[in-house]
């Protein structure tokens, strides 16, 4: 099966391409840094000229309320004409969970736009909602550095590792389009403040870090619902402390 990944150097597309070759596929990571860019449109045609399934997990260069909405519409659109001129039978998406309840965080704002216009196209598609990626947790952290401290929100996270991100994309870019969504997250739940507390540490890094009710989270406030599943998800089987071990 060939599979053309969208944004194939980065770190879900690189995991993904991989994990795809060793199971035997024809996987063809496609960036701009090997001539693809699907916000111009730029070599789109050739790399899915023969193309059976497109896994889109490429991230926009800024988060800039217009840029970060101009880059997932134009991509999307793009992408899904040349996935119809081409015979793509099956289009995924990488999401977040959360997109449709956090209207105030630019982007969530701009893949929900995203997911509308897979949604509304003529491929038949799965949208993959995961949550935040232990990956980041280090610098949504610095993110919060005020002083001495490291400050940020208490709302309930259920972040989950790149890896297994990985894994439900895999197993979904090669089964059957669901022409639906499933939310992903890690296989435990806590405050924010204590993934990012565990992550610190683990580094080797002192600061206090304090849960605020009221910080924010990339520029919104969050609670207990904003960042997790609300209903059926599928967990990840790596808790933190397995990852922070590989450190």
């Amino acid at each position: 099966m060939k599979i053309v990944v969208i944004g194939g150097t980065g770190l879900i597309g690189s995991k993904l391409v991989a994990k795809l070759k060793q199971q035997g596929h024809e996987a063809v990571p496609a960036s701009p840094s090997s001539g693809v860019n699907a916000v111009t449109g730029e070599g789109l045609a050739a790399a899915l000229a023969g193309a059976d399934v497109v896994v889109d997990v490429a991230n926009a260069p800024s988060w800039e309320p217009a840029a970060v909405l101009e880059f997932f519409e134009r991509s999307s659109i793009n992408l899904v004409a040349a996935e119809a001129a081409a015979g793509v039978k099956h289009h995924v998406a990488l999401s977040i969970v959360g997109t449709d309840r956090s209207p105030d965080i630019s982007y969530f704002r701009a893949k929900l736009a995203q997911e509308t216009i897979v949604k509304a196209s003529s491929i038949p598609y799965s949208i993959v909602r995961a949550t935040q990626f232990f990956e980041f947790l280090g610098a949504i952290g610095e993110a919060g550095a005020v002083g001495g401290n490291i400050i940020v929100p208490s709302a309930l996270f259920q972040p989950i590792a790149a890896d297994d991100v990985v894994d439900c994309l895999v197993e979904t870019a090669t089964g059957r389009p669901l022409n639906g969504t499933i939310d992903i997250a890690g296989p435990e739940k806590a405050p924010f403040n204590e993934f990012v507390a565990r992550r610190l540490k683990a580094s080797g890094d002192s600061r206090p870090v304090v849960g605020d009710p009221g910080a924010q989270y990339y520029g919104a406030a969050i609670n207990d619902t904003s960042l997790n599943p609300l209903g059926e998800a599928r967990l990840g089987k790596t808790p933190l402390a397995t990852w922070l071990a590989k450190l």
